[in-house]
């Protein structure tokens, strides 16, 4: 019976010795906890701005409330079904393009044989991602300037210069454009983690067996990538709505607001610039809610289809 309670209470007194061991690592966790705490669950006070005709004076507690208002008044804008409909296109296509293509050169970098000339590509491939928005803004308005690079290579076939930043049929090929040659080397960096611990015996195996390269990609490589892929896929779809909102502001023009004004440009016009604060909290709520949805979709549809899932 005494043994009987000793073992019992063994796994409360591990515990605690495990925890006062790892004192030192909970310290270092604490900064970023707070640190998420403070400036991502703290803010989520202010939702409440979305049901209050909100007063500076009167703060947050003291606003008159008004329920849904703001959300009935979106939804009624004759704004909103654009700023959506932009939104969800330029997240679909970007998902659709972006997407597969570090997948890609992360295979291609795996085949490469020659170190040196493998960790050159690589370096290549990485260094736009360091580049700010800015300077990546500012190289596309010196490219599609009526001078600029584009231009110069359609005066060498016999075109004419066009304008291609005030041209709303170029615009969303030039953002997802330049958002995949940005990136793309960047994201390749968990698809070659995910490759590194592909057992090379199986490689091995492969050769004997008289594989060819295409076929040793298609059935080991991919069905390795496969989860790390799923998960990736998943957060993806949660971010449809999220797009490059900076970008998207220092590119676009009242010439290609019918396909660029997004609801990030029109909540920072309606927020910052006409100071409509529970208007812009309204709209954001409901973008954030869109895409938990989608996420949770995505996500289950995962789970369904394979033993993968964020959940």
């Amino acid at each position: 019976m005494k043994q009987n309670v000793a073992v019992q209470g063994t796994p409360k007194r591990s515990l605690k010795t495990r925890a006062w061991r790892q004192r030192y690592l909970f310290l270092m966790v604490l900064p970023g906890f707070l640190i998420v705490l403070v400036f991502s669950y703290f803010p989520m006070y202010g939702i409440l701005i979305a049901f209050e005709n909100y007063s500076v004076n009167k703060g947050i507690l003291g606003s008159e409330w008004v329920g849904f208002k703001h959300f009935m008044d979106f939804f009624t804008n004759p704004m909103a079904f654009r700023v959506v409909k932009n939104t969800l296109i330029l997240g679909v296509y970007n998902l659709l393009w972006s997407f597969p293509i570090p997948i890609v050169l992360a295979v291609l970098f795996n085949e490469i044989k020659n170190q040196k000339f493998k960790k050159l590509v690589q370096t290549v491939s990485y260094f736009p991602y360091f580049l700010s928005t800015v300077i990546v803004a500012g190289m596309l308005l010196s490219f599609c300037s009526r001078e600029g690079l584009f231009n110069q290579i359609r005066a060498l076939a016999g075109l004419e210069p066009i304008l291609f930043l005030q041209d709303p049929g170029s615009f969303r090929t030039l953002f997802i454009g330049s958002g995949i040659w940005q990136g793309a080397g960047y994201g390749t960096i968990l698809y070659l983690a995910a490759i590194s611990n592909i057992d090379p015996s199986l490689y091995d195996v492969a050769s004997i067996d008289g594989a060819s390269r295409f076929q040793k990609i298609r059935h080991i490589t991919l069905p390795a990538l496969r989860p790390t892929i799923t998960i990736m896929l998943i957060m993806a779809v949660g971010g449809i709505l999220g797009s490059d909102f900076q970008k998207i502001m220092l590119l676009y023009t009242p010439q290609t607001y019918p396909v660029a004004d997004v609801i990030g440009t029109y909540t920072y016009r309606e927020g910052i610039a006409g100071a409509r604060f529970e208007y812009t909290t309204a709209i954001g709520l409901f973008n954030s809610l869109i895409s938990f949805v989608l996420l949770a979709i995505a996500n289950l549809i995962s789970r369904k289809a394979s033993d993968t899932s964020l959940w």
